[in-house]
């Protein structure tokens, strides 16, 4: 602590300064409500005076400065956390990313693939069933073929597709 960033601190200055640490420390205390949070106030308004030592008026109230810097940065910390979630777990990042998609194409490109290789009656009925959530009655009036018809088609078409993904 012999020098700021600028000209030597005087002894004077210096000892004023070590001698309101206490009295700082216990004042970020009661803003805090938490001693390392205090701590960390507390040393951030002893960098920040240090780095703005120019500023300050000899002659003034060097503990008011102080203190006033103090709770300067405990606001101006407030205002930032207010905007922060803390999550020392993670449970809230796990719930905002999301799990690789390549699954889900590979997925989607091998039943793509698969019901490209079923018979255009079966393709359709499938589709109609599965992508559209048609009923097996609007699907038959659709095709122009009897429920039964259906019925047999999307069993068969289910099948088929299973063995054709290897399921």
């Amino acid at each position: 602590m012999a020098q700021a960033s600028g000209p030597a601190l005087s002894s004077e200055l210096r000892d004023s300064l070590l001698e309101t640490l206490p009295s700082l420390r216990a004042f970020a205390i009661s803003l805090t409500g938490n001693v390392d949070h205090a701590d960390d106030l507390v040393q951030e308004t002893i960098v920040r005076g240090l780095s703005k030592i120019d500023k300050f008026e000899p002659g003034t109230n060097l503990r008011a400065w102080l203190f006033t810097i103090l709770r300067n940065q405990f606001y101006s910390f407030r205002r930032r956390r207010r905007r922060e979630i803390e999550d020392p777990d993670g449970v809230m990042a796990g719930m905002l990313s999301t799990l690789p998609g390549q699954d889900e194409n590979l997925n989607l490109r091998d039943l793509a693939g698969a019901l490209a290789r079923l018979p255009p009656e079966q393709r359709e009925v499938i589709l109609l069933a599965g992508a559209q959530g048609l009923r097996y009655e609007e699907i038959a009036r659709i095709c122009g073929t009897r429920l039964g018809t259906v019925k047999s088609r999307i069993n068969r078409t289910r099948a088929r597709l299973a063995e054709l993904l290897h399921l």
